[in-house]
This record gives structure tokens, sequence and C-alpha cells, in this order.
């Protein structure tokens, strides 16, 4: 289940998406920008519901702070329907824009289709509560922080997160990734693994929670809720 970020600070609003949405997405709720800037800083979120006219920190500047660190999908919400304002909106970054009063299931399909879009974009690249394994770019990322990885670490990390559940044997990962074109030992694959699990340590990722050993066999990728 995607996780969704609502941003206003009228108490009953938020009560209204979250009835609307539990059903499909999981809600978490902040009552002020700044609350949201520091979720995303220190947490993570699929996608946000960012309401505009707000007190101390306001949408506009919320959306444009998130933006300095995060790539994270933002829908913009306002009673106002001014042209200019979505302009603005989406020059500070954001994806789409809600005018309140809006019909609930209007606002499910922006949100459905803003996910589709990123999910056609993303085709290449895997998901993982903020890990981002992008074939196309090589890259691996974690919230917007890229981990550097060497050739064989990022295919290894690749196997497994195509294959979750599954147990691969060394000799099975030896077999994939050096393609038996030179000599190695199984004890290659545990210190490509040692260095996947201290990489992504220092970035803050938990990555014991998800790389699991099967002793005498091997390891797999374990996607928890």
């Amino acid at each position: 289940m995607k996780t969704l970020l609502l941003v206003d600070d009228e108490a009953r609003m938020l009560d209204l998406l979250s009835i609307y949405l539990s059903p499909v997405y999981q809600c978490i709720k902040v009552n002020s920008g700044l609350e949201a800037v520091v979720h995303m800083r220190n947490s993570y979120a699929d996608l946000i519901l960012l309401d505009v006219m707000m007190p101390e920190m306001d949408g506009w500047t919320a959306c444009a702070k998130i933006r300095e660190f995060s790539k994270v999908p933002i829908i913009m919400l306002t009673a106002r329907n001014d042209k200019s304002d979505v302009v603005r909106g989406f020059q500070l970054g954001a994806d789409d824009y809600v005018t309140k009063p809006f019909d609930e299931g209007e606002l499910l399909a922006r949100i459905d289709a803003l996910f589709r879009r990123m999910d056609d974009k993303n085709t290449k690249a895997i998901q993982f509560k903020g890990l981002k394994w992008d074939e196309e770019s090589h890259e691996l990322t974690y919230e917007e922080q890229q981990i550097q990885l060497t050739p064989k670490e990022f295919s290894l990390l690749g196997i497994l997160l195509k294959n979750p559940n599954k147990v691969f044997s060394r000799a099975h990962l030896l077999e994939s990734i050096w393609e038996n074109k030179v000599f190695t030992e199984d004890r290659t694959i545990d210190s490509h693994v040692r260095n996947i699990r201290d990489k992504l340590r220092q970035a803050k990722f938990p990555v014991d929670l998800y790389l699991s050993t099967v002793w005498g066999v091997g390891y797999k990728w374990v996607p928890k809720e």
C-alpha cells in the first residue's frame, strides 16, 4: 500500500481526506508546511497532498523546500482557482493542482493518474521504501541520496530486488553476475553482500530488515511491511 502525506492546517479537512483515501492508501496527517518538510527529511511518503493556505509556512514555501532534496510527487490543494496560482505551483515543482471543494472520485483519479505516470517513467526502476534501483541510469538512491555501488554490487542487488522472497545460492549469483568468465569463490559473493549492507547502512537505509542471509544456502530480499 502506497503512503500519502496529507498536509492541511484544518483538522476537519485532514479527517475528510483520510476518510476518502485510507481505504486505498496509507495516510499520514500533519497540520503545517514545516511538519511536512521535517517529515520528508526524516521519513518517507510516496505522494504529498499539500494545502496552499497555511500559517507560518504556506504550501508554496513547503513545496519549494521539499523540492530542494526530494522528487516526491506533490499535488497542491487550495480554495483559490486563480490561474496564476496554478502556474506558480508548477513553477515551484508541484505535479498537479486540485481546487477545493473537490470531488472524491476526481481526487482519487488524479492521484492514480500521477502514480501511473510515475510508473511509466520508472519502468526500469525498482522502488522500495525510499530506495530506488534504476537500471537505465545505473544509479541507486535512498530518499534522493545517491549510493555508490560497484557494477557487480549493483547487479547483485538488482537480482535480489527483482525477485523478492526468492533465495539465491552463492553459486547462482556467481554464475549470473560473473557468467563464469573469471575464477571466483563463494566468499566473493559474501564480500559483495557485506559491502552492499555497509553502504546502505551509511545511507541510513535499514537494510538488515530486508536483505537476509539464508544460512548454508545464500541470500534473499524480504519485502516486509
